[in-house]
């Protein structure tokens, strides 16, 4: 039976997928951050861990645990785990930064370098990141997300390289807009690090804070997660998965439009696509 382990199984994204490799007969560890959560995710049916992405000591503590349970093989990593912070550039503090590139790039690098050495020995393996249109076309007011995501496609297009005929394969999916918590979670990240009352961009702010609580869709072209993990699935399962899974309409179009636009037409294609940082 194949093992795989999964980042971020909480809500969203990370659950889904979780219960879609099970049923296609996967061994999954299912891991979140709140105790809560890991129980609720066992009552599910998953074998799941507590691992929390800021704390080296819950990385090393999980990575141990599921090794030992898994009878040391590990075929499959899937680093989803993360939040959104929100926030124009200048109201960013260096805090704001620090917990958005902790969770979101320092957690899934560790996470990866532990589980490496066992892909090598094993002579094989697949580890995908969930990364995100953000990382190769940026949304004002998005800055934190952004510069996270871009970093993600960096550390994966280098790995791919440095881990080129060691049997593990590196890939990395893209989506657009997917229904998940993701906005609900922005939020309480948003008012402990931004003072947005006070900020020169409240009046985008109070749009922003009005589209977070909005029910339904955030955007145009939404898919549900099934879309995801049906690039997971190939990422993990086809003999040659793609380096790249863009996933959503706009993760399609702005990936072509970046590379044929000027810089200039792509800014303000952006600015109209985001309402001026309204949405």
């Amino acid at each position: 039976m194949r093992t795989v382990l999964i980042t971020g199984c909480s809500s969203g994204i990370g659950h889904h997928v979780a219960h879609g490799l099970a049923a296609r007969g996967w061994r999954v560890f299912a891991t979140a951050r709140r105790p809560e959560d890991v129980e609720r995710l066992a009552s599910e049916g998953l074998e799941s861990l507590r691992l929390d992405l800021d704390d080296t000591e819950s990385v090393r503590a999980a990575f141990a645990e599921f090794m030992a349970r898994s009878g040391g093989r590990l075929d499959a990593l899937f680093n989803n785990g993360g939040f959104g912070q929100v926030g124009a550039v200048e109201d960013l503090t260096r805090q704001a930064l620090r917990e958005q590139f902790e969770t979101n790039l320092f957690g899934w690098v560790e996470l990866t370098n532990l589980a490496i050495p066992v892909m090598r020995r094993q002579g094989h393996g697949r580890i995908v990141m969930n990364g995100s249109v953000l990382g190769y076309a940026a949304f004002p007011y998005r800055g934190a997300y952004n510069a996270v995501k871009f970093a993600v496609e960096g550390i994966v297009d280098t790995l791919r390289q440095e881990l080129a005929g060691t049997g593990i394969r590196v890939s990395l999916v893209e989506p657009g807009p997917i229904t998940s918590r993701f906005r609900a979670n922005c939020r309480p990240h948003f008012e402990r690090h931004v003072d947005w009352q006070n900020s020169v961009h409240r009046a985008q702010y109070v749009a922003q804070l009005a589209r977070l609580d909005k029910p339904g869709p955030a955007a145009p072209f939404t898919l549900g997660p099934e879309a995801v993990l049906a690039k997971v699935v190939h990422a993990l399962e086809s003999r040659r998965p793609r380096p790249r899974y863009p996933v959503t309409v706009p993760a399609l179009v702005f990936w072509w439009l970046r590379r044929v636009l000027p810089v200039r037409a792509m800014d303000w294609l952006l600015m109209r696509a985001s309402g001026g940082g309204k949405r």
